[in-house]
């Protein structure tokens, strides 16, 4: 019951947090600390990233087909978008190459979450006040968005927050950003579960470790975090029409101040 039971709260809080620009990797930072939680197994891992990964697919699968069949036949503004996602995803693959040590050393430090999640609460309040002319996604934008998709690899910074809001200074539509954002995810989140299938070579304590997460709990919270994962990117969609997406900026404006009052 209780590993049934930790699947389901981090299936959910994946599902919630990779698409709201609340980070999910500093939540589950936090979460660890404050409830003893386990660092999930890299297959259940594979298995939330696999969720939320069609959370995404269904979610823009019109965009999606139309994006593919425009690349086989030719499409011009296709191949573009194509080339775009792709372009973006490099700085992302660079910097993790080249500061990874570095990088996973801060998953454990709850300090360093704080102050990423008042930085992410920052960059979401600024997108309130954006009042700049809208265009399309020109690959330099792409650079832009792709690099603040690389920051948010740290823990405490929202993939979605950064990129959504980097797309919209730099003049992309509301909802043109979404997409963007979630599209040019695709290849990350591929190559994430990838690399943890990779990486999880059982030796016999982490066998061990993971012997508890049974195929059938691994299928549990992967449908759980892609159930939830839809209704969250339909919520985030919602709000970026309604102009209320900086509202997310203080909440982690508060939880990165909390974080930094009260945990070491």
């Amino acid at each position: 019951m209780n590993d049934t039971l930790n699947v389901l709260l981090l299936s959910v809080l994946q599902g919630v947090a990779e698409f709201l620009p609340i980070s999910s990797s500093g939540h589950l930072v936090l979460g660890q600390h404050l409830l003893g939680m386990k660092e999930p197994s890299n297959r259940l891992e594979v298995a939330l990233h696999v969720g939320t990964l069609f959370s995404v697919v269904v979610f823009y699968r019109e965009r999606i087909t139309a994006l593919v069949k425009g690349v086989f036949t030719g499409c011009k503004e296709s191949w573009r978008m194509a080339i775009n996602i792709v372009v973006s995803a490099i700085p992302a693959v660079i910097f993790y190459l080249l500061f990874r040590k570095a990088i996973d050393e801060t998953f454990e430090s709850t300090r360093f979450v704080g102050v990423a999640l008042i930085f992410t609460g920052t960059m979401l309040c600024a997108v309130r006040w954006f009042s700049g002319k809208v265009g399309e996604i020109t690959l330099p934008r792409a650079v832009a968005v792709g690099i603040a998709q690389a920051i948010a690899i740290l823990p405490g910074v929202s993939r979605s927050g950064m990129t959504i809001s980097t797309a919209r200074i730099t003049g992309i539509a509301p909802e043109k950003a979404a997409e963007f954002s979630f599209l040019m995810s695709l290849p990350l989140i591929v190559g994430a579960a990838l690399l943890k299938g990779i990486q999880h070579s059982p030796s016999a304590s982490d066998a061990t470790a993971q012997a508890g997460v049974s195929f059938w709990l691994l299928v549990l919270g992967a449908a759980v975090a892609g159930v939830v994962g839809y209704f969250a990117l339909t919520l985030l969609v919602r709000l970026l029409r309604g102009h209320q997406f900086w509202m997310f900026g203080i909440y982690c404006l508060i939880v990165g101040s909390l974080t930094l009052v009260f945990l070491k």
